[in-house]
């Protein structure tokens, strides 16, 4: 049968409900996990002991432990890496000085996605043919994608750090998840059983595919959800916020999951917000690149710490480099898990700040991405600043994008139940003259960018 069979809405009803949910939680977590990870020749589970070893120790010897490992990783690649053998080597690079002096990190230039491109298998540390690999290739929602390449041990650890941060958020194996992914024109319908299922049942986990976000595709999303009643979602922050919004508007508050963990987009303030008070759920934020995994996570659950950078899996940076606005730094780290393709001092093109406390590493100060920076009549602005403006002096806005392909550039605006579309057009021609051509849309009409249809406040050519 077909993954649409008419049966599957009244089975996933019932695996909601006690105590069906009890039992299927068990049997994910205790049997059908080990199986599927031996099945796959995947040796995920001791990494996570490994992981909850490890930040069971002080900060202080943590952050030994690190910079360690980045002398270590450096080490490797100047002497695998035909890449590095060439730039380091030409610098008579030490990677031994980096054991007492962090400083001297500064000495190895930055590597870029065109440097990636560029250089291609010089950057592997070994033939592709040699060994297990998974290839991994960036969403190209922040520009053109590259091609990252990852090892059997990177891998298994990169899915041991989604199960210890989920961990610490509350979520145990034995809960279910919910993933949201994009539903794209002209897929087919999945056969059932295949080997996807087989796999969400062994991670308890199950998807939604949605499509559009008008009115009918939120609701069907809503619907799912109160059927499935996951105890934690996963998505766009973006799709959420919509979903929230409907809720409000048509029936005021709704609680369908405990926690909503967000990644993929930047989650601004005004929609963690909204979300938690409308979906009633704890948020929780993290931060991860296709290029190292997942390197900060909401940690305490979401209660106000903020990201932790997880100082076990990279060193982490924060620069300002020769395109960062006036006040912003980039982020740059180093991979330490992926021995095949090992990032050094890797420009993640995202901005923000490594903030260290008595406890840990935090990023802090987050607000986008390099080439979100809109010119306006010749003057480029942050789009954190155009954001500002919109909220506290406009007004009357849910959600807005800048669209650069045409001229003048597309400002489409989402209209609160507050909002006034004649007062809003007149105070945005007001604060910005012929700067922009404004049109009102849904949630659904926001353009979607990159192969898994992020939203992004700022479109690019």
């Amino acid at each position: 049968m077909n993954a649409d069979h008419p049966i599957f809405p009244y089975l996933e009803w019932l695996s909601g409900r006690q105590p069906v949910r009890t039992l299927k939680g068990l049997t994910s977590a205790y049997l059908a996990y080990p199986v599927a990870e031996r099945m796959e020749q995947r040796q995920v589970r001791g990494k996570l002991a490994e992981l909850h070893r490890h930040y069971r120790k002080p900060f202080a010897e943590r952050l030994r432990l690190a910079r360690q490992q980045l002398a270590d990783t450096v080490a490797f690649a100047m002497k695998a890496v035909p890449y590095y053998k060439d730039t380091l080597g030409s610098i008579g690079f030490d990677p031994e000085r980096l054991r007492t002096d962090i400083g001297y990190l500064q000495d190895i230039p930055l590597l870029t996605k065109d440097i990636i491109r560029e250089q291609g298998d010089r950057l592997l540390s070994r033939p592709l043919a040699e060994a297990p690999h998974f290839t991994c290739k960036t969403g190209g929602s922040t520009g053109l994608s590259c091609v990252i390449e990852y090892d059997q041990i990177a891998a298994d650890h990169a899915a041991a750090v989604v199960l210890y941060c989920r961990k610490m958020a509350g979520k145990s194996q034995r809960q279910s998840e919910l993933h949201f992914a994009c539903r794209f024109p002209g897929d087919p319908v999945p056969p059932w059983p295949s080997r996807e299922d087989f796999k969400c049942f062994a991670m308890n986990r199950s998807n939604i595919f949605f499509g559009a976000l008008d009115a009918a595709g939120l609701d069907e999303i809503w619907a799912t959800l109160q059927r499935r009643r996951p105890y934690l979602v996963h998505g766009h922050p973006s799709t959420i916020y919509a979903l929230a919004c409907h809720i409000e508007k048509t029936q005021g508050k709704g609680k369908a999951f405990a926690v909503f963990e967000s990644s993929g987009e930047l989650m601004e303030d005004y929609q963690r917000k909204k979300i938690a008070e409308v979906l009633q759920c704890r948020v929780v934020n993290r931060y991860g690149l296709a290029e190292l995994g997942v390197m900060a996570y909401d940690l305490d659950g979401g209660r106000g710490q903020g990201m932790q950078l997880l100082d076990s899996e990279g060193w982490s940076e924060s620069l300002a480099t020769d395109n960062t606005p006036d006040g912003h730094q980039e982020l740059v780290f180093t991979s330490f898990r992926n021995r095949l393709m090992p990032l050094l001092r890797y420009r993640s093109g995202d901005l923000g700040r490594v903030e260290q406390r008595v406890n840990g590493l935090f990023l802090t100060e987050v607000v986008g991405r390099l080439h979100d920076i809109v010119p306006i009549n010749g003057t480029p602005h942050a789009t954190h600043h155009i954001q500002d403006v919109l909220d506290h002096r406009v007004g009357g806005i849910q959600e807005f994008q800048i669209d650069l392909r045409s001229s003048p550039p597309t400002l489409r605006v989402v209209v609160d139940s507050h909002g006034n579309e004649a007062h809003i057009a007149s105070r945005v021609e007001a604060f910005w003259p012929s700067a922009f051509r404004v049109e009102f849309v849904q949630h659904g009409d926001l353009v979607r960018v990159g192969r898994h249809a992020k939203f992004r406040h700022v479109v690019t050519p």
